[in-house]
């Protein structure tokens, strides 16, 4: 009898397994949309709740194409495996559309252009990129700055990687690197809300922000496109800008 009854438990749980905990699909109405909130002004977590210019961006971008939108916050170098593995459907992440990603994803139309900045201690003797050398390096894993300073600085600095930006930008703070280096907007806004740091304009590494596409969806591809031109031809795009950046 214990045996009949441990087998219908099973025979239930194994059902519930398959079953009821099925894991629930999107409607074709809707994009689940990838970003790591820890990259403002474009996008952070206001208490609780994701936002920034992306966010807006895409919010917009929804409008003129008629789906629905979540999104989904995640460390920055999961946002591409995720979309390859079908989680999400596209990123939004003030991701640079390099030609190596170019190899697995498509990318929109640029819709914002960045360069990199070196974020230190207002006392610091760097006062260039070039001050870099020989220096301890905190960089985030994924970002533009990361490749930057392996490429120019892996023989003659001391590297750090973090797994996010608040993680290397509180090893600065903290004395435990001596600069890191991430992109322009970011780097003024967490120097804005960290006392002691300051950020060196360094004009190098402009690069395009896109939003990435999984290849094989160049559908929504073009509609993205066409409601990135809508926008900025109608002057959402410029309302949207200057709410976070003419300050």
């Amino acid at each position: 009898m214990k045996k009949i009854l441990l087998l219908a438990v099973m025979v239930i749980a194994t059902t519930t397994m398959l079953f009821g905990c099925k894991k629930s699909e999107p409607s074709s109405d809707t994009i689940i949309i990838g970003t790591n909130a820890e990259f403002p002004p474009f996008e952070y977590l206001d208490q609780g709740k994701i936002a920034g210019f992306d966010i807006d961006l895409m919010n917009e971008i929804s409008k003129i194409i008629g789906k629905k939108i979540e999104f989904k916050n995640m460390a920055f170098d999961s946002l591409l495996i995720a979309m390859q593995a079908g989680k999400i459907n596209c990123i939004i992440s003030g991701m640079t559309a390099t030609d190596e990603r170019r190899q697995h994803v498509n990318f929109s139309e640029p819709y914002f252009i960045s360069k990199q900045a070196v974020l230190v201690p207002e006392n610091s003797n760097i006062k260039n990129f070039d001050d870099l050398k020989g220096k301890k390096i905190g960089v985030v894993i994924g970002y533009t700055g990361e490749m930057v300073v392996k490429d120019m600085y892996k023989d003659t600095s001391e590297i750090i990687s973090y797994e996010a930006t608040g993680q290397a930008v509180m090893a600065v703070s903290a004395g435990k690197v001596d600069a890191v280096v991430l992109d322009m907007e970011p780097a003024k806004k967490y120097a804005a809300n960290n006392a002691g740091l300051a950020v060196l304009d360094t004009a190098l590494a402009e690069e395009e922000y896109s939003i990435a596409l999984p290849k094989e969806n160049t559908a929504l591809l073009d509609e993205i496109n066409k409601a990135l031109n809508t926008l900025k031809e109608n002057g959402t795009y410029d309302k949207i800008y200057s709410k976070y950046f003419n300050k």
